[in-house]
Parts: C-alpha cells; structure tokens; sequence
C-alpha cells in the first residue's frame, strides 16, 4: 500500500502572507484565502502536478497621507501547497468573493477493480 507524503506548504514571499486554511475531506481538497481588496485578475493560480501555486499582488492606496497605524499588508505575496494525491484537473474550481479566494481540488478516487470468480462449479 502506497503511502500518503505529508502535506509541504511553503510561503515563498520576504514581504507578506494572507491567512490562509487548507481543508481536506473525502472528496476534495479546499484553499481557504482571507484577503480582502483585490480583483479576481490580481490572482495568478497554477496546478502542475500536485503543486498548487497561488500568487498575487495586493497594492496599495496611490495617495499616502501621515499613518497613526497600519496593519494592513500589501505587494506581492506567494504560497506553494504539495497536495497529498492527484486531483481532477478539469474539475478545479477557484472564486473570489466577499474577500475570500476559495478553491476546490476534487481528488481523484482510486480506480476499483472487481474480481470475477472463473472456477466453474
């Protein structure tokens, strides 16, 4: 029986990194992004093998004025997700809304094979 690698999730950014949940259940694979303020062409995701890459630029209000607090990040941040198995590439499905990109990896089932009795009786 094949073993399940462990799950590799990298932050590949210097600069800042949204929170993020990574779900998985019978079924799918969920990506769970909190990040508010962007347009869906801000997001670059790319699914090579079982790497899911999700890239994006957050940027900043043009006009600056004298900050009292600032917490909110912005610029160009990157995460890479190793996904445990394969999944159904032309099922995967990502929506951005109410400041939450959301994406699901259907997985693919393991392909079961009956076994026929041919022994007559």
């Amino acid at each position: 029986m094949e073993m399940t690698p462990p799950w590799q999730i990298s932050i590949r950014t210097q600069n800042w990194h949204p929170p993020t949940d990574v779900i998985e259940t019978d079924e799918a694979i969920f990506v769970r992004m909190e990040i508010a303020g962007m347009r869906e062409e801000d997001f670059k995701i790319e699914l090579a093998g079982q790497l899911l890459q999700i890239h994006g630029v957050r940027t900043d209000i043009a006009e600056r004025r004298a900050f009292h607090q600032m917490e909110i990040r912005f610029g160009e941040f990157a995460y890479e997700i190793g996904l445990p198995g394969p999944v159904h590439l032309n099922q995967v499905e990502a929506l951005y809304e109410n400041g939450f990109l959301r994406i699901r990896l259907p997985k693919m089932q393991p392909l079961q094979i009956p076994v026929e009795d041919n022994n007559p009786e």
